[in-house]
């Protein structure tokens, strides 16, 4: 099996598989506080303002890592920045089962977006390595949707083990995930058919900046960069800390039932992620249509269900939760945009820029929820009211009118270039 022609064998799918198990695990302990947030609160005496630092100094971080972490992949090679993650997230993990304070737990979580930002790019990176070009489009998709499986665990069987185990317990538990699956990476998951590792140039600084320069000035990466920025927040917003709290306090769900909500958008991601990948691969010229799509199905459905009169009947609240998890397997549209307009060589480090749209725009909505919600909530009261709740929810609307202007934007640069490059070969290509 040459790396010119890679094969989807079995031991393919087993070294996409392991990573995905990676990815996942990071995507449970990055998401595992969206249910323990009222917990959180109670536990370190913490606000709404507050508690939304955790995340936002999470995301903080994975935002900033993507393009380090790029860098890394492309120089280094997949298993060994994969392997480096994983140890530091079970570490970080382990850190904030035993942490007793506001600073300590700030200090873990810091370092849990830090192993988060070293998983997804590698397995992305993995995917050209082990599968036929024609298959690409549909395992990337995959990787972003299987992946999100971690989710579901963070949402009832978390529910569970803070119920019945503690905190404590229950985070420690997660924590000893990461060595078995670090176990199977060392033996299985090499970075490409015949080479255990795969190393890349040694970059100068200067010619790191030169490579990120043509990374970003190609006009396909800023056109990931916006699908990805305005597609899969919302998902991030309900998943990460406020999609619990907005079930339960201002649509009045159950506990139990919020988490199960929770878990449909995943379900949802899981069942678009495979169609999306096909549309992607059979008709590249519309992807950036495909992402407009899913924006203004998103607004709408958080229109009806915003402006209901009272709390949102629940067929309604699961046709958001179904719509707002497509927008994960939407948002990995930008990826395959980015890979079609990069060289190898830039593949991972145009995959981090991409990567940090989405987390930037999940950052700055979910930390001006926190702000909204304790503006509109009277005195230092954690009491928030249906009405802050429908406030600071309204938010979205201002990065998915931004984010729909840039794909706008942008798109028309990626398709005037191409047919450029068109008339110039004679041949046919790719756009958006």
């Amino acid at each position: 099996m040459s790396h010119e022609d890679p094969q989807s064998s079995a031991r393919s799918w087993l070294v996409w598989g392991i990573g995905v198990a990676v990815y996942g695990l990071a995507v449970f302990h990055r998401s595992s506080l969206a249910v323990a947030g009222l917990v959180a609160t109670e536990r370190f005496g913490i606000g709404a303002s507050q508690l939304a630092v955790f995340t936002m100094l999470q995301l903080l971080v994975y935002a900033f890592m993507q393009v380090p972490v790029g860098l890394l992949v492309d120089r280094y090679g997949s298993r060994t920045v994969l392997s480096a993650g994983a140890v530091i997230l079970a570490l970080a993990q382990t850190g904030f089962a035993f942490a007793d304070s506001y600073p300590l737990a700030l200090l873990a979580r810091t370092f849990v977006g830090m192993g988060d930002a070293m998983t997804f790019i590698c397995v992305l990176r993995l995917v050209p390595s082990w599968f036929p070009a024609r298959k690409v489009p549909l395992v990337s998709q995959l990787t972003g949707t299987v992946g999100q499986i971690g989710a579901i665990a963070a949402a009832v069987p978390m529910t569970w083990a803070l119920g019945h185990l503690g905190w404590t317990r229950a985070y420690l538990t997660a924590a000893l995930i990461g060595p078995v699956l670090l176990v199977l990476l060392f033996f299985f998951v090499h970075d490409g058919p015949g080479a255990r590792h795969r190393r890349g140039t040694a970059l100068k600084p200067r010619e790191v900046g030169r490579s990120l320069r043509a990374s970003w000035y190609q006009p396909g990466t800023r056109l990931g960069f916006w699908i990805h920025f305005s597609t899969p927040f919302s998902s991030h917003l309900m998943g990460l800390l406020w999609g619990f709290p907005f079930l339960v306090t201002a649509e009045g769900l159950s506990d139990t039932l919020a988490g199960t909500l929770l878990s449909v958008t995943v379900v949802a991601a899981l069942a678009a992620g495979p169609v999306m990948g096909v549309l992607a691969g059979r008709h590249p010229w519309h992807r950036s249509t495909v992402a407009l799509t899913m924006i203004a199905a998103i607004a709408s459905v958080w229109t009806v269900v915003l402006a209901w009169p009272g709390e949102a009947p629940l067929p309604v609240l699961l046709l958001l939760m179904c719509v707002v998890g497509v927008g994960g397997p939407a948002s990995m549209i930008g990826f395959d945009v980015g890979r079609t307009s990069n060289p190898p060589a830039r593949m991972a480090s145009a995959s981090g820029i991409i990567n940090q749209g989405g987390f930037v725009a999940a950052l700055l909505v979910i930390v001006l929820v926190g702000w909204i919600l304790d503006w509109r909530t009277p005195g230092a009261s954690t009491t928030y009211t249906p009405e802050a709740f429908h406030w600071a929810m309204s938010v979205q609307y201002l990065f998915w009118g931004l984010g729909a202007v840039q794909i706008w934007r942008h798109r028309r640069d990626v398709r005037r270039r191409t047919t450029r490059e068109q008339v110039a070969a004679g041949s046919s290509m790719v756009a958006d």
